[in-house]
Parts: C-alpha cells; sequence; structure tokens
C-alpha cells in the first residue's frame, strides 16, 4: 500500500477539487498531508520539508520569466477597461457587414488580436459577452451560433502569443519561453482559421442565422471610416505588432516585450480616454451615421480635470484587478510546487513509469494517452491545474520518446508544449465544467439559455480537434518557424 501513495494522492486530489475550496490550498493541503503521512510511514523524512522554502522562493518567486505574467495581464485589462476592445469590436463590424455572419467573424478576429494582449479566457470570455452577446441577440443572431463562437474566440488567449500557459508551460519544462511563442502562432491561427471558415460557410448556407449589419449604421463616407479605422483598430493591432514583433525579432525577451507592451496598454487608455475626448473626437459608437467625429469638445479646463480623474480611476482598477488575478496564478504555482515535489519524493515518477512499461505502450500509444489523460480532465478542471499536474509527472518521459522521423529528439519536448496547448483549449469548452460556458452565462442576457450554450459550442471543440490532429499530423507546423526565425 506504500508503494501506490502517489496514486492515493492524485485520488485525495480529484475528490477534493470538487469540494469548491481554493485550488491552491488544495493542492498544497494535500502535499503536505501526504507528506506527513509519509512521515509516520518512514517513506518522507521530514528534513524534506525543509527544502520546500527555498524551492517556491528560487523557483517561482525570483524566476525572472515568471515576470512577464503580471505585465500581460496588466495590458489586456488596460485595453478592456479603458474601452479600446469595445471601439475595436464595433469597427470590425462595420468593416466586415458585407461579409456572410460578419459579425461573428468580428467577435472571432477580436479574440484573436486580444489573444495577443492577455492569457486570461475569464477576462476575455466575459468581455467578449458583454460586448458582443447583447448586439449579436439584438441583430437576431441564432444563439447557439453567437454563444459558440464567443465561448471559441475567448479561449485562443491561452495560445495565441504571447500567452500566459506558454510561460508557464516554458518553466516548467526549462525551455525557451520565445520558442514555445513563435512554435504556437501557426496552431493558434490555424484554429482562427478553422474557426472563420466554419463561420462563413455555415452562414452563406443559411443566411438567417447571422443577419447582416444595416448600412446605414456606422461611418458613412470613406473619411469616417478611415478616422474610425485609425481610431480603433490601428492601436491595438501596432502595440500588439510591437509585443510579438520585438519577441520575434529577437530585440526583447518575453519579459522586456511584457513591460513594453503594459506601458504601451497605458498610452493608449491616455489617449483614448483623456487626449481624444479632449481634443473634441467622441466616442466611437454605431448607433448614429458618421460615429467617431465629434466636434463638441469638453472645455479644455474643467473637460481635461475630469477625464484625467476618470483615467486615474481606471488606472486604479486595472491594477486591483492585474493583482488579484496574479496572486490567483501564483498562489497555485505555490500549491502545485508542493504537491508535485512530495509526489515525487514519494516515487510518483517511478510508479508512472513503471506503469507505462507494463502497459507496453510505444511512443504513439504514450502519447495518445496523455492527450486522453487531458481530454478528460479538461471535462472537470482549468487548464492551470491540469498544467501544473500533467507536465511535471510526464513531460520527463516524453522527451525521452524517440518519433523517429516525424519528429526528432530535439524539437519533441516543443511539440509536445504545443499539442498540449492546442489540446487545453477543449477544456474550456467541455460540460459539465466548461470554465468559459459558466464565465458566459454569468453576464448572458436572461434569454440565452445554458443548453444552447452547451449546443453551440460542439462545433467549435470538433474544430479544435481538428487542429490538433494537423498539428499530430504535421508537426511543422509547430517547428517550422522556430526553425526559421531562431536557427
Amino acid at each position: 500500500m506504500v508503494e501506490f501513495l502517489p496514486l492515493f494522492m492524485f485520488a485525495a486530489l480529484g475528490i477534493l477539487l470538487f469540494s469548491g475550496f481554493p485550488v491552491a490550498f488544495i493542492l498544497g493541503g494535500v502535499g503536505l498531508g501526504f507528506a506527513f503521512i509519509g512521515i509516520v510511514l518512514g517513506e518522507f523524512q521530514f528534513i524534506f520539508l525543509r527544502l520546500l522554502p527555498s524551492r517556491i522562493f528560487g523557483g517561482i518567486m525570483e524566476n525572472l520569466i515568471l515576470t512577464a505574467i503580471p505585465m500581460f495581464i496588466f495590458m489586456g485589462t488596460m485595453l478592456e477597461r479603458s474601452g479600446i476592445a469595445r471601439d475595436l469590436l464595433n469597427c470590425l463590424q462595420v468593416l466586415l457587414r458585407k461579409v456572410p455572419g460578419g459579425l461573428a467573424l468580428a467577435v472571432t478576429l477580436m479574440g484573436t488580436i486580444l489573444a495577443a494582449t492577455t492569457g486570461i479566457i475569464g477576462a476575455s470570455v466575459i468581455m467578449m459577452s458583454l460586448l458582443a452577446l447583447p448586439v449579436m441577440i439584438e441583430r437576431n443572431y441564432n444563439h447557439e451560433l453567437a454563444t459558440g463562437t464567443i465561448a471559441a474566440s475567448g479561449t485562443l488567449g491561452i495560445l495565441i502569443p504571447p500567452s500566459i500557459m506558454l510561460v508557464i508551460m516554458a518553466d516548467l519544462l526549462s525551455r525557451s519561453v520565445g520558442n514555445l511563442f513563435v512554435a504556437a502562432v501557426f496552431p493558434g491561427l490555424i484554429l482562427a482559421g478553422l474557426y472563420v471558415a466554419y463561420i462563413v460557410i455555415r452562414c452563406w448556407i443559411n443566411p438567417s442565422l447571422a443577419p447582416r449589419l444595416e448600412d446605414n449604421i456606422g461611418p458613412q463616407s470613406w473619411g469616417g471610416t478611415i478616422v474610425m479605422v485609425l481610431r480603433s483598430f490601428v492601436p491595438p493591432v501596432v502595440l500588439i505588432a510591437m509585443v510579438l514583433g520585438s519577441i520575434l525579432g529577437g530585440l526583447a525577451t518575453p519579459t522586456e516585450a511584457a513591460g513594453v507592451g503594459a506601458m504601451g496598454a497605458v498610452l493608449l487608455g491616455f489617449i483614448n480616454l483623456v487626449l481624444l475626448p479632449w481634443m473634441g473626437v467622441k466616442e466611437f459608437v454605431l448607433e448614429a451615421p458618421g460615429a467617431g467625429i465629434g466636434q463638441d469638445a469638453p472645455e479644455v479646463g474643467s473637460g481635461l480635470r475630469n477625464t484625467m480623474r476618470d483615467y486615474w480611476q481606471v488606472i486604479k482598477g486595472v491594477v486591483d484587478a492585474t493583482a488579484m488575478t496574479n496572486a490567483m496564478i501564483f498562489g497555485i504555482f505555490v500549491g502545485a510546487t508542493l504537491f508535485s515535489y512530495v509526489f515525487r519524493r514519494l516515487g510518483g515518477d517511478d510508479l508512472v513509469i513503471e506503469f507505462v512499461n507494463h502497459m507496453g505502450f510505444g511512443p504513439w500509444g504514450l502519447l495518445f494517452l496523455i492527450l486522453g489523460i487531458v481530454f478528460i480532465l479538461g471535462f472537470f478542471f482549468d487548464w492551470i491545474e491540469i498544467t501544473l499536474i500533467v507536465l511535471p509527472v510526464f513531460a520527463p518521459i516524453i522527451s525521452q520518446l524517440d518519433f523517429g522521423d516525424h519528429v526528432s529528439k530535439v524539437e519533441v519536448t516543443y511539440w509536445f508544449a504545443i499539442l498540449l496547448a492546442v489540446h487545453l483549449q477543449t477544456s474550456f469548452l467541455t460540460p459539465p465544467f466548461g470554465f468559459a460556458l459558466f464565465y458566459m452565462k454569468a453576464v448572458a442576457p436572461k434569454e440565452v439559455k445554458i443548453q444552447e450554450i452547451y449546443r453551440g459550442i460542439i462545433p467549435f471543440v470538433l474544430l479544435q480537434l481538428i487542429g490538433l490532429a494537423l498539428v499530430i499530423t504535421f508537426p511543422d507546423i509547430a517547428l517550422w518557424l522556430p526553425r526559421v526565425l531562431l536557427n
């Protein structure tokens, strides 16, 4: 029975995760609990616990790679709170009005763009649900198409770089963050492309699912359209290009690029909330023809003071939200570090390897076994728990596998990380505990039923599995760009 203590750890973790208690405390508590059980049974020495503080502070708190996380969170939250994300959605609606499912495509493209600003899925899904879902319902969009599009597009943030999940994976795998970022570009864009193709084809076959935007809504002249694009589309795209371009071009590390992104978001927020209103440029809306160009500027004195005060309140709110989200993520880091440390000390690694050898799985069999486990875990847990539990256990085994000419041993760890990242998209959408579905339902209008949300995500889960199959079959989708840019 002593040999199976690691299995009992996983069983206890699986049961307690359903208790509703904070995940960080569950991970840490299970780890400490089994550490003391191991001490009693003679399988764990008390002195090992003295190594935990140095492991936590040296491996997490002093890790320079992880300092990119709060800055990426700040960047994405700032773009949301300053209204830049809302203006981007309105602009994309106007530009895509002639395309079947134009508003759904606008949501998908907006999700793709915002994915390059933050990996906090809850914030992305809630923001797009608040901004886009009422508008889609008002324009008589099919509820299932609308909810599925928003949920799937909102989950792209954990894959498309700069992604917080990729930063965490790189740290757990002791691999380059920049290499993982580059490897994730094409898989992320392929998923977004699959969403776009599905929406266009389905809405072309059945236009009643997605009525088009009326021609009299939005700017009515080329000048107004140009102003709309310059104000609402160009700034976030330029910011993202600066962040990703500096990483891909080797000009900055991901941590430095995150700082650039955070500062750029502050400047864009200042322009959108202070400078443009002071200059007399009205807020961009769709309801009135010619929207986006205003004539009635506030008085320079009182108007500037008011906008500066509002901007300061936005900054304070963004800092608070960033601190709370960052504390949650790093709390889970600490708990997961404790859990994985005790798991290994109790012989968990040896138990897993022995199980794999006993089952006789080859490289491909083990790969599909891991992906199957991750898919099942995705029905119940968030990506953070899955990543921090699965990677420390299986990554050392995967790195030693030989896939022959399909993937070289040097690149197999990067390939596996991207496969896992693509696969984890489904963890947000699969019921009964698809977190993106709960986020959406919490803020959706009353007429949107949870059954419609569940039915709406089915096609997008299938599209995600198709994307996963493509990356498995054609590894160069993930590995070609790193070879070109980084070798």
